[in-house]
């Protein structure tokens, strides 16, 4: 998809501009006044915290976008997230409020991304570039997938904040976007059908989003788990081949079953161990300098759990043969050539489709 680049760069700066707003707006609607036991806040009180964290993976899918899932650019990106990660946490600790902050913190955000990116794509015009790199392409569509889930249905103690809606909105229409944006580049071909099936998706996953803000929390369950089935068999649906010109429908058949079971069982056995073994929200907590979640509650990251599952989810759906990957045959017996057993050009994956 030759507007990969430009559609991942607009929408990482487009998860920048969230990042900032909810560092600025929201982050002070979460944080309790005064350090009394009794105002000590519970569960999902730091809800500000996951779609900024959200943010931050949106900006790095979109860099993988951007570069086409090709290492050269998921590397910079997986790193440029985990030092966006601890400026997070420092930022957070100063309690930045306000207009000038947020244009502050959104203009130096895109400043480091502009320059990261210009960085990459000198470094691609002193090498040939390479083709993409599905696979990766099809696991950041995934990640993307089940964080969409976890931004769809964020919570609030309170669930009354005005502001708590729109943002989850619109962080979820931006990890849908890159659930497509990605999925699409993924695929094989850039064919009539699977534009189509790109639009119809969008549509229907952005509504699934606005319904599941729309409804109050406990009846959530039911379109959370239609939402994740429809994005994530549609990411194979855009990403895997389709032998002969059309879908293999059995394969995406168990691909829907494994997308209505599998992003829910893995962000419960995810956030479960976070809790148990791993407590990382209570940790960011306490380094950001905010009052801890009382005795009774949890601290949990449920961002982190939504990644963590969505590379789970990856590794079901990124799956080689669906994506073009072939095993190389056996070398016959004989001289090897000057290309060595592969030939001059080297193995590459095969596709069941035309380019």
């Amino acid at each position: 998809m030759r507007s990969a680049r430009p559609v991942g760069l607009l929408l990482s700066a487009a998860a920048v501009l969230l990042w900032a707003i909810g560092m600025t707006v929201l982050q002070p609607l979460t944080e309790p006044i005064g350090p009394w036991s009794e105002r000590l806040p519970g569960n999902n009180a730091y809800w500000a915290r996951d779609l900024r964290f959200a943010a931050i993976v949106a900006v790095v899918l979109g860099l993988v976008l951007a570069g086409r899932g090709r290492r050269r650019w998921s590397g910079p990106a997986v790193v440029l997230g985990g030092l966006w990660v601890a400026a997070d946490v420092a930022i957070d600790r100063a309690d930045p409020v306000g207009v000038e902050a947020t244009v502050l913190l959104a203009a130096g955000g895109c400043a480091v991304l502009g320059t990261l990116a210009a960085i990459l794509l000198r470094r691609d015009r002193r090498v040939r570039p390479a083709g993409a790199d599905r696979r990766a392409l099809t696991g950041a569509a995934c990640v993307a997938g089940v964080l969409t889930l976890v931004a769809a249905g964020i919570e609030s103690p309170t669930d009354r904040e005005p502001e708590l809606n729109p943002s989850a909105f619109a962080t979820g229409v931006l990890l849908v976007a890159l659930t497509i944006g990605a999925a699409l580049a993924a695929a094989p071909a850039r064919t009539r059908a699977r534009c189509v099936l790109a639009a119809g998706l969008g549509v229907a996953a952005v509504s699934g989003v606005g319904l599941i803000r729309a409804i109050p929390p406990g009846p959530r369950s039911l379109p959370e788990l239609a939402l994740g089935a429809v994005l994530l068999t549609g990411v194979t649906l855009l990403a895997w081949d389709w032998p002969g010109g059309r879908p293999a429908w059995r394969h995406h058949a168990l691909a829907a079953l494994a997308a209505l079971v599998g992003p829910v069982a893995m962000l419960l056995v995810v956030s479960v161990t976070m809790m148990v073994l791993v407590p990382i929200g209570a940790t960011l907590t306490a380094l950001a300098g905010n009052s801890p979640i009382n005795a009774a509650d949890s601290d949990l990251l449920v961002s982190l759990a939504g990644v963590l599952a969505g590379l789970g989810m990856a590794l079901l759906l990124a799956w080689p043969p669906a994506l073009g990957y072939r095993p190389d045959p056996p070398s016959p017996p004989g001289p090897v050539g000057p290309g060595g057993p592969d030939g001059l050009a080297g193995g590459r994956p095969a596709s069941a489709e035309r380019r």
